[in-house]
């Protein structure tokens, strides 16, 4: 043997150092997968929070938006003849279009439906003194109407709506159909329109049936009352109502200022622990469904028609709407 050569040893790891690296490896990505899955779960957590909170705030701007609408176009500065008071209300003979500028029919469990009307005239529906002989009607000037227009025709609480025909001359308007009412003055309101908002039974606000926000889950309405308008400023609001099953009779129509709404989305993130809770006021908790908090008694909404309905986060939006041509119109009424 060469005596240069020295005797050499194999150099590595023993069984039990490859095992404690593998515990301490296996420990590690435990570690990495539980803050991975924290992580991920506040992230969807904050996105879908997130977009809940840009959909009630567009959906709440959509609405409040069309409701400042509410009776534009309606003959409300005639003192004689203020439509407000038009007993029994007429419909449009086409659309069946209401002529109260708005509507909140209850939703029991559910949703309410915010029902609002208004027109397209340019010429903010001033009325004008017309003589009627069947469908013609002679006025002074008729500066403002256009053929498809839809018109009022009023005479003190005797209402009909309908819709010009043709424009012979500068004179005249020619109705669809004779009204039945055949004296009083004429009101041009272009277009009228009629939406009606609602939060769909599976998710989402609409318009008209159309989706027009998503993660809307509920949406609850209530009118703003005066008192008697016969002894107070018919400005000021005293009162807020659901609207019962009817359709408001004369005299709460003419107490109607306002309305409020109250939207709720849901986070899309499903969580595995309760995290909402149905309103109590006795029992405070984080995260109750309560609407109307600056009310003596808030009022709950009851989502228990949602699967799991407590596994998900929810936001509430509210606001008032001012009826502002119903306001305008409060001297008359």
């Amino acid at each position: 043997m060469n005596a240069n050569m020295k005797k050499t040893h194999s150099l590595g790891f023993s069984l039990v150092e490859l095992m404690v690296g593998m515990v301490i490896g296996l420990l590690a990505t435990l570690v990495i997968m539980q803050v991975f899955s924290v992580f991920e779960g506040q992230k969807r957590s904050t996105t879908g929070g997130a977009d809940a909170q840009t959909n009630g705030s567009v959906a709440i701007y959509t609405i409040q938006r069309e409701a400042s609408m509410a009776g534009y176009g309606l003959p409300v500065y005639s003192v004689m003849n203020p439509a407000l008071k038009c007993d029994p209300l007429p419909a449009h003979p086409v659309s069946g279009a209401g002529l109260f500028p708005v509507r909140i029919t209850e939703g029991g469990a559910g949703s309410d439906t915010l029902t609002i009307r208004y027109g397209s005239t340019q010429r903010g529906g001033i009325p004008i003194s017309g003589t009627f002989a069947g469908a013609s009607v002679t006025v002074v000037n008729n500066m403002g109407c256009q053929v498809g227009d839809a018109a009022l025709v009023v005479n003190g609480a005797s209402c009909a709506m309908q819709t010009v025909s043709a424009l012979p001359d500068n004179t005249h308007i020619t109705l669809a159909a004779a009204p039945a009412v055949t004296t009083g003055n004429i009101a041009c309101m272009g277009e009228w329109n009629e939406v009606a908002y609602t939060a769909a039974a599976g998710g989402g606000l609409t318009r008209n049936g159309t989706p027009s926000a998503a993660d809307v889950v509920s949406m609850q309405a209530q009118y703003g009352l005066t008192a008697a308008p016969a002894t107070v400023d018919n400005s000021v609001i005293t009162t807020w109502a659901d609207a019962g099953a009817a359709a408001p009779d004369l005299a709460l129509r003419l107490r109607i200022r306002a309305v409020r709404i109250a939207l709720i989305t849901r986070n899309s993130a499903y969580e595995k622990d309760v995290v909402s809770y149905a309103c109590d006021p006795a029992a405070p908790k984080p995260n109750q469904t309560c609407i109307w908090t600056g009310d003596p008694t808030p009022v709950n909404v009851d989502l228990t028609g949602l699967a799991d309905w407590n596994h998900y986060r929810y936001t509430i939006f509210e606001t008032i709407i001012p009826l502002r041509n119903m306001v305008w119109s409060s001297n008359t009424i």
